[in-house]
């Protein structure tokens, strides 16, 4: 199986593994070369042991308290002295030769066995007290060895150390203790076009963010890492890379350079260096994941799409630094939801799609996002981790499944599930949500207007962004509502007026004046079902312009953003959309029309706190204030009911 890299030559997958043989394959390497072990201990004082995880047990040096102390501030007495007193005849006591005045954690006199509180007695002179109730032997005392006895067990060894133990561990006679080396981890970015943060990216060239996310995962893991500098595309700087960094870490992980192309020199290095074990796995997103040994360290060759790359941290490295540390994986909260969409799934690899999470009504929803291995922000926006097993050719709209929750089911439930028009407004809305209401977020899912309406059909949005416009009435919303929703009662408000026009390059090199000029240039559309489709075929009908004749109507995107991004990028000439994306990318924008954007909210949802939330955001001076200063959009209506 094994395929010759030679420079100049384009690599091709080793293997394809599958996931359980790669993770095995892993730890007979690990276990051949004595380093499957939790790693061995290390003494450090308890003030700077917080999180660290014990090497071995912590047994009592010294028992808590070490004394017979007083509870209470009172008098110590033999209990059997006390015997006979009542509220109608009271006893009396000497003081001190029968009672002795203590204050709370004062050690107990010899002979007393008991401690009367001060509020129960009554002194009389200097010489005596009265109490008109007996106490009990060891009544109010905290008796030597109460909380720990000498040689008990405190902590378990493998135990993650909290603020209590630290306390329990100094109470018990401790000053230090001996923890779990963290592993040590070394990133190797590679890579010949990547450029640092904070630098502008000439077209070829990548920013390195990679090595940010891996080694913040690599933190909360409980180990350590170092970052190298960048490594050109050079094998042989490469190899030398990964055994300078195997000499003095627990871990190597090379950073790109995973994949099958001329340049991925990864493979290479590290079979010429050490032992190569697995090149490709059938997982999805991270396929061309590579791991070896190099000098009885391990090497693992992390992909460089972003999603791929944290997704291999979660599979392959984390349970790795956990069993060093002597843990077990983090076990996440789970729940069951019902998918909204089909899942088409590769039936050879083990599938991991990011999903958003939401309660809407009595059920539990799960949305598929983005799957590009390279869209970051798919994990950004997650809420949990859908797995679909290899052999599986995908799931079906309505399908149960669990999911693997990044949230906690709390942060689940109070989050305002929208589908349907983008507008980046909304995201607007949603960060007012979270600053104004704490614990509440929005989750939004741009699937067009009518697609958002079908959505509220299903029982599958809190509420829904609409704007589309009825050709023969020129009103906008109400009719499809009517249309789609039949008799289902809903709360219709105006979130906003909105510019709609062509977006353009800058300085409009094609001259396009207006949508009569979209039969000479490369156009770029709305999805079918979206608001700013249905007014442009509105505006096409109008003007008695054939679709077919629109080079690009078939090419569409989902988001004014991204409309404008394909101009901006030249993929396109002129796409319609939002003034605010065109200024947003510094673009121009030819005015077409205005048009209303409402949202729609199921009657039965209207009286619940998040949506009552959003509603009054609607009325908020500040929010409608920042709306208002955006290029294109008018509030004077916002927040407004629609008669449906």
């Amino acid at each position: 199986m094994s395929q010759t890299d030679t420079a100049g030559e384009r690599n091709i997958y080793l293997e394809d593994v599958p996931l359980e043989e790669a993770q095995a394959r892993l730890q007979a390497a690990l276990e051949a070369c004595g380093r499957w072990a939790p790693l061995p201990g290390e003494r450090v004082p308890l003030e700077k042991a917080l999180g660290r995880v014990t090497a071995e047990p912590v047994w009592a040096v010294i028992s808590s308290p070490h004394y017979h102390a007083a509870a209470m501030d009172g008098y110590a007495v033999r209990a059997s002295d006390t015997l006979g007193a009542t509220l109608t005849r009271p006893l009396r006591l000497a003081v001190p030769a029968q009672a002795i005045p203590v204050n709370t954690g004062m050690p107990l006199p010899e002979e007393t066995n008991a401690v009367i509180m001060i509020e129960q007695v009554q002194p009389v002179g200097d010489a005596a007290i009265t109490i008109r109730e007996p106490v009990a032997p060891w009544q109010h005392v905290r008796q030597m060895g109460e909380d720990m006895v000498a040689t008990e067990l405190v902590l378990p060894a493998n135990h993650v150390l909290r603020p209590v133990d630290l306390g329990a561990a100094a109470g018990c006679g401790h000053t230090d203790v001996l923890v779990r080396r963290r592993p040590r981890v070394a990133l190797l970015p590679t890579g010949s076009e990547l450029v640092a943060p904070g630098e502008i990216p000439r077209p070829g060239q990548v920013i390195e963010y990679n090595s940010l996310v891996i080694g913040a995962q690599i933190q909360q893991a409980g180990a350590t890492y170092t970052r190298w500098p960048v490594v050109p595309d050079d094998a042989t700087m490469i190899q030398e890379a990964i055994r300078e960094a195997a000499a003095d870490h627990d871990l190597v992980l090379v950073l790109s350079g995973s994949s099958a192309g001329s340049k991925d020199f990864t493979a290479r290095a590290v079979r010429e260096a050490g032992k190569l074990l697995v090149h490709g796995v059938a997982v999805r997103p991270g396929h061309p994941v590579i791991m070896g040994i190099v000098d009885k360290t391990p090497v693992i060759g992390v992909p460089g799409y972003p999603v791929s790359a944290a997704l291999t941290g979660e599979i392959f490295i984390r349970p790795l630094l956990c069993q060093w540390i002597g843990l077990p994986v983090p076990r996440a909260n789970r729940l069951t939801a019902t998918l909204t969409h089909k899942l088409v799934s590769p039936t050879g690899d083990d599938d991991f799609v990011r999903v958003t999470v939401g309660q809407v009504g009595d059920r539990t929803l799960a949305t598929p996002l983005g799957r590009g291995a390279g869209v970051i922000t798919s994990l950004v926006r997650a809420d949990g981790l859908l797995y679909i097993p290899r052999f599986s050719e995908g799931l079906d709209a309505g399908s149960e499944v669990e999911v693997l929750l990044y949230r906690s089911p709390d942060e689940i439930a109070r989050t305002v599930v929208v589908v349907g028009s983008h507008d980046p407004m909304l995201d607007l809305l949603g960060q007012f949500l979270a600053v104004r209401f704490p614990g509440y977020r929005l989750a939004s899912a741009n699937v067009g207007s009518l697609g958002g309406l079908v959505a509220q059909k299903r029982g599958e949005a809190h509420l829904s962004g609409t704007h589309l416009l009825d050709p023969d009435t020129g009103e906008y919303n109400v009719s499809y509502i009517r249309r789609t929703l039949g008799d289902k009662p809903v709360h219709v408000v105006t979130f906003a007026h909105r510019e709609q026009g062509l977006i353009v390059a800058p300085g409009n090199p094609q001259g396009i004046e207006s949508l009569d000029d979209l039969a000479r240039v490369e156009y770029v559309n709305r999805q079918r079902g979206a608001g700013t489709r249905v007014l442009l075929d509105y505006e096409l009908a109008q003007r008695g312009i054939d679709p077919a004749d629109v080079r690009g109507y078939d090419h569409e995107e989902y988001t004014h953003l991204t409309v404008a991004a394909a101009v901006a990028s030249g993929r396109a000439d002129c796409g319609m959309g939002i003034r605010g994306a065109a200024v947003a990318l510094k673009l121009d924008f030819i005015f077409v029309a205005h048009e209303r954007f409402d949202l729609v909210i199921p009657a039965s949802y209207v009286d619940l706190p998040m949506i009552q939330h959003v509603l009054a955001l609607l009325s908020d001076n500040e929010f409608r204030a920042v709306v208002a200063a955006q290029p294109g959009y008018d509030v004077s209506a916002m927040g407004q009911r629609v008669k449906v």
